[in-house]
């Protein structure tokens, strides 16, 4: 396999805390942090439910793919949309640029959360449930995953200390002097 870059990837469902946890961990690492939802709603101006909404799902899919496709990061934790794991070719280029980290989030929280804040973009098809997104997306987190994380209950502190031991034992090499003490 090539050598990987130098990035941690977070996948895992809409809602599972992605983009506060990529944050968090990015501060604790000393990382640029960089959302792959954020660079879609600076494309088009919009907000991600806006896009969503103007397209069918297969569409929004294929412009995800190719906004992740075209990134060129370093020396970054990237918190991505939920839906990235549809396109093969995304998660190959995202697995080129470092280690993806699952976010395992149960089923209720992700409820809850979505029920909090029903206007978030979720790419979802017509008639579909969030129950059924979920059954459907758990398979291709963890085919994608090198690390995937039960964070069940967790505070943001201790998710974050977990990826970081993950990484520490796994691959020093990405983890930077701050989390090497």
């Amino acid at each position: 396999m090539a050598e990987r870059g130098n990035c941690i990837i977070l996948i895992g469902m809409a809602a599972c805390g992605k983009t506060t946890v990529g944050r968090a961990l990015a501060e604790a690492l000393g990382l640029a942090h960089a959302d792959s939802d954020l660079l879609i709603e600076s494309v088009y101006g919009v907000r991600l439910q806006t896009v969503t909404e103007a397209m069918s799902k297969e569409t929004f899919l294929d412009l995800e793919a190719s906004v992740v496709s075209s990134l060129n990061l370093s020396k970054t934790v990237l918190s991505t949309g939920g839906s990235v794991v549809y396109r093969e070719s995304a998660m190959r280029h995202l697995a080129s640029m470092g280690v993806i980290v699952h976010l395992d989030t149960p089923l209720a929280t992700i409820l809850e959360r979505i029920a909090r804040k029903p206007d978030r973009g979720l790419a979802i098809a017509p008639g579909q449930t969030i129950e059924e997104l979920y059954a459907e997306r758990d398979a291709l987190y963890r085919k994608w995953a090198d690390f995937s994380l039960k964070n069940e209950g967790f505070m943001l502190e201790q998710t974050v200390q977990a990826i970081v031991s993950w990484l520490q034992r796994e691959h020093p090499k990405l983890c930077v002097p701050a989390c090497r003490g």
